[in-house]
C-alpha cells in the first residue's frame, strides 16, 4: 500500500515581539536554537521531504553533476606569480577535491616546494577551507589559517618551511588573515567577537610565544565597524583599517618597528570613505572627500597624512566610478567603471602616457589581477564575458603587447563560444530610470515567449554583479535557457548613486527594479510568466522573498540560496553576527522610521494567504552570514499561508555554512539539484 508523502509542518510556539507600540507574533521563533534536538529533527524532516520530492530527478541530478564536472580541467594549475625570489603556484590534481599550494625558487624549472596539500589537511573533516597563507619576509615561515566548521572563524598556525614543522600553538577565532612585520617573528591578526563574529580587535603575536600571551594593539569599540590589518605593497607599513558601510579609518606603523605605536592616518569622519596605498615617500588615497560620489585619487606625503594635505591626482568625474588602483614603478593603473563597463586606465608617472586598454565586447568583465611586484613592466589582469572563458593576461607597458598566459579550458568537447550570444538591454523602471540587463543564450532562439529564462540579481552593499563566464551555466544554456543578470539599484554597476538609490529608505527600488526587469523580459517575449525563474542568494535571497510577496504571478519558480528573509527580527538582535555593521545598509530598526520601512518589505513579515511560485530554498546549518533559522522560519510560514499546490522545498546542508560545501566538486551537487529543480518544472529531464 502506497504511503502518502507527509509535508513537514513546524509546530507553532507564539513569541510576542513588541517595539514602537507595534506587536508581531512569531510562531516559528523557536527554530533559532540549533542545540535543540527538535530543531534538528525538523530540518532533517525537511531534507527528507526535499529528497523524496526530487527523487524522480536523482538520475538527472547525477547526469548534470557529471556533465558540469567533466567541463572542469581536473589536473590544472594557476598562472605562476613571482614574489620575493619565489614563483608561487596553485595546483589541482585529477581525482582530488582540494588545491595544493607550492613554490619554486627563482626559476620555473626549480624543484617543487610543497607548502600545503589541502587534500591531506582535509582528511577527517566534512568541511575544510584553507583561508590564507602569509609568507615571512625571509621566506622561511608561513602563517596559514583553516576553518573546519564553515562559520568563518579561522585558526591561525605557523609552519616552518625549512623543516616542515607546524608549530603547535594555535590562534583561535580569527578572520583568517595574518600579517608579518619585517622582523620575521611578529605577526598581526584580527580577532572576532565570539558571539557576534565581528572582527573587533587586532593582536600581535611573537613567534615562539603562546597565543594567550599575545598583545592587544587595537580594540574597535564602535559596533558598526569591523577592523583588519595588512602590510602595504611597499612593505614599509603595517596598516590597521576600520570600516563601516559608510566610513573608514586607517592607522599606520613602520613595519621595521612592530613594537612601536600606530599613528592615525586620517581619523574617521561620518560618510568619509577612503583607502590608502603607499609608494616611495607618498600615500595614494581613493576617497569620496568633497562630495566625490564616484571617488577620486589624491596624493599626500607620508609625513603629513591628514585630509587637508591631500592633493588631487585624478579628480572626481560624475560619470566614472573609480574602483581600485595598482601602483608600479613607472605607471599607475586605475580600475574605472563607466556606463556599467570596466576600464583599465594606464597613466605613466612622467605624464607622457594616459590611455585605456581596449575592450570591444558589449558586456564583459575586466579586473586587475595579482601584481605584487612594484618593479614589474607588466600588468597582470583578467578578462572574461558571458560567452568568453576567463583569461589571465600580461600587458607590457613598454611594448604595449598583451600575452594571454592562460585561458580557461572548457572540456567535454562540446563548447564553442561562437554558439552563444550575449547582449545588454535596458528595461524601463516605473520611475523612468533604465535598468541594464546582461543576457546570454544559445544562438538561434526565437523570441516567442516560450523560452525558459533564469533571472539573477543581488542588489545590495554596492556589490556589482559583473557579466562573467560560467562553465556550470552551460548546462542550462544548452537546454534552451536564457540567463539574465539584472543590474538593479543597490549595486554599483552604474556608479555610486546607483547604490545610494537602493539602500536604507530607498531599498524598495531594488525589488521593483527586478520586477520591472521581469515584466520587460516578458513583454519583449524573451520568456513568459510560465517559463520565468528567478535566483538570488544571501541579500539576493531577500530580493527573492520580496518580489514573490509583491508579484508572485510573474514567476514559475524561485531559487533562494541562504536567503536573508527575516530582516526586522535580525536587525533588532545585535547579538547576531553582522547586525550592528549593517545599520548603514538597512537602517537601525530601533528608529521607528526605519522599523516601519523595513517591515514594509521584510519577506517573513509580509507573507500572505495567496498563491506563490514553486520554490527551492537552500541554507547551511553553520552559516555565519545568514543564520539557518531565517530560511527555516520563512519556509515554515510559507507552508502555513500559501494557497497553491506548488512545490516548496528546503534543503539544509548540515555540515556547511554561507559559502556552501567545501571541496572543488562537492558544491556542484547542490547546483545540480537546483538545476534539476528548474529543468523538471520545464519538463526537461535530459
Amino acid at each position: 500500500m502506497k504511503t502518502e508523502l507527509q509535508t513537514p509542518i513546524a509546530k507553532k510556539i507564539p513569541k510576542t515581539l513588541k517595539i514602537h507600540n507595534d506587536v508581531r507574533i512569531d510562531n516559528y521563533y523557536w527554530l533559532n536554537d540549533r542545540e535543540n534536538p527538535e530543531v534538528i529533527d525538523y530540518l532533517n524532516a525537511e531534507n527528507a521531504y526535499t529528497k523524496a520530492m526530487l527523487k524522480h530527478t536523482e538520475a538527472f541530478q547525477k547526469e548534470l553533476f557529471e556533465e558540469m564536472k567533466a567541463r572542469i580541467k581536473e589536473d590544472d594549475t594557476t598562472v605562476p606569480y613571482k614574489l620575493n625570489g619565489y614563483w608561487y603556484i596553485t595546483r589541482f590534481e585529477t581525482g582530488k577535491d582540494y588545491p595544493i599550494y607550492l613554490r619554486k625558487k627563482e626559476t620555473l624549472d626549480a624543484p617543487d616546494e610543497i607548502l600545503f596539500d589541502c587534500n591531506v589537511m582535509a582528511n577527517g573533516f566534512s568541511y575544510f577551507n584553507l583561508g590564507s597563507i602569509a609568507i615571512s619576509p625571509d621566506n622561511t615561515m608561513a602563517a596559514f589559517s583553516t576553518d573546519t566548521v564553515s562559520r568563518r572563524q579561522y585558526t591561525i598556525q605557523v609552519k616552518n618551511l625549512q623543516t616542515n614543522e607546524i608549530y603547535q600553538d594555535k590562534i583561535l577565532n580569527t578572520t583568517g588573515r595574518a600579517t608579518w612585520a619585517n622582523d620575521n617573528k611578529t605577526l598581526f591578526y584580527a580577532m572576532k567577537d565570539e558571539v557576534t563574529l565581528r572582527s573587533h580587535k587586532i593582536f600581535k603575536h611573537t613567534l615562539g610565544s603562546k597565543a594567550v600571551k599575545d598583545v592587544e594593539v587595537y580594540h574597535e569599540e564602535d559596533e558598526t565597524f569591523n577592523t583588519f590589518v595588512y602590510k602595504t605593497k611597499s612593505k614599509k607599513y603595517i596598516v590597521i583599517g576600520s570600516s563601516s558601510t559608510l566610513s573608514s579609518e586607517y592607522q599606520i606603523l613602520d613595519a621595521n618597528n612592530p613594537d612601536g605605536d600606530f599613528k592615525i592616518f586620517q581619523e574617521r569622519i561620518k560618510d568619509l570613505e577612503y583607502s590608502i596605498a603607499h609608494y616611495n615617500d607618498s600615500f595614494y588615497i581613493i576617497s569620496n572627500i568633497d562630495k566625490s560620489t564616484n571617488f577620486k585619487v589624491s596624493k599626500t606625503n607620508e609625513k603629513a597624512t591628514e585630509v587637508n594635505n591631500w592633493k588631487d591626482l585624478i579628480p572626481h568625474r560624475k560619470e566614472v566610478l573609480i574602483e581600485d588602483i595598482e601602483i608600479f614603478k613607472d605607471y599607475l593603473v586605475v580600475n574605472e567603471r563607466e556606463n556599467g563597463l570596466n576600464n583599465l586606465r594606464i597613466i605613466s608617472w612622467d605624464g607622457k602616457e594616459d590611455y585605456y586598454l581596449p575592450f570591444k565586447s558589449e558586456t564583459y568583465t575586466a579586473y586587475i589581477g595579482n601584481n605584487p611586484d612594484f618593479d614589474s613592466d607588466e600588468l597582470r589582469y583578467g578578462f572574461n564575458s558571458l560567452t568568453s572563458p576567463s583569461s589571465v593576461i600580461d600587458y607590457n607597458f613598454k611594448t604595449k603587447q598583451s600575452v594571454i598566459k592562460k585561458e580557461q579550458e572548457v572540456l567535454g568537447g562540446k563548447f564553442d563560444k561562437e554558439n552563444y550570444e550575449s547582449k545588454r538591454i535596458w528595461a524601463p523602471a516605473r520611475d523612468g530610470v533604465k535598468i541594464p540587463i546582461s543576457l546570454v543564450y544559445k544562438k538561434g532562439i526565437e523570441l516567442d515567449g516560450n523560452n525558459p529564462l533564469l533571472q539573477y540579481a543581488y542588489g545590495s552593499y554596492g556589490s556589482t554583479i559583473d557579466p562573467s563566464f560560467s562553465t556550470i551555466r552551460l548546462s542550462l544554456l544548452d537546454r534552451g535557457f536564457i540567463y539574465a543578470i539584472s543590474h538593479i539599484r543597490g549595486g554599483e554597476y552604474l556608479g555610486r548613486d546607483w547604490y545610494e538609490n537602493g539602500k536604507l529608505l530607498t531599498k524598495m527600488n531594488t525589488f521593483t527594479d527586478f520586477i520591472d526587469c521581469s515584466k520587460y523580459l516578458i513583454n519583449q517575449k524573451y520568456t513568459s510568466n510560465k517559463h520565468l525563474y528567478a535566483y538570488g542568494g544571501s541579500a539576493g535571497g531577500l530580493l527573492m522573498g520580496a518580489v514573490i510577496n509583491l508579484n508572485p504571478e510573474l514567476y514559475n519558480g524561485i531559487l533562494a540560496a541562504v536567503p536573508f528573509v527575516d530582516v526586522v527580527t535580525t536587525m533588532l538582535d545585535d547579538t547576531i553576527p553582522l547586525t550592528t555593521g549593517e545599520y548603514d545598509e538597512w537602517g537601525n530598526p530601533n528608529d521607528m522610521e526605519y522599523y516601519n520601512y523595513m517591515k514594509s518589505y521584510s519577506p517573513y513579515d509580509n507573507i500572505e494567504a495567496k498563491e506563490y511560485p514553486n520554490i527551492l530554498v537552500t541554507t547551511g546549518l553553520h552559516d555565519s552570514q545568514v543564520q539557518y533559522w531565517e530560511p527555516a522560519k520563512w519556509v515554515a510560514k510559507l507552508r502555513e499561508f500559501k494557497t497553491d499546490s506548488n512545490r516548496l522545498l528546503l534543503h539544509t546542508d548540515m555540515d556547511s555554512g554561507h559559502g556552501g560545501a567545501s571541496g572543488r566538486f562537492e558544491s556542484l551537487k547542490e547546483v545540480a539539484m537546483e538545476y534539476a529543480f528548474l529543468l523538471d518544472l520545464e519538463g526537461i529531464h535530459g
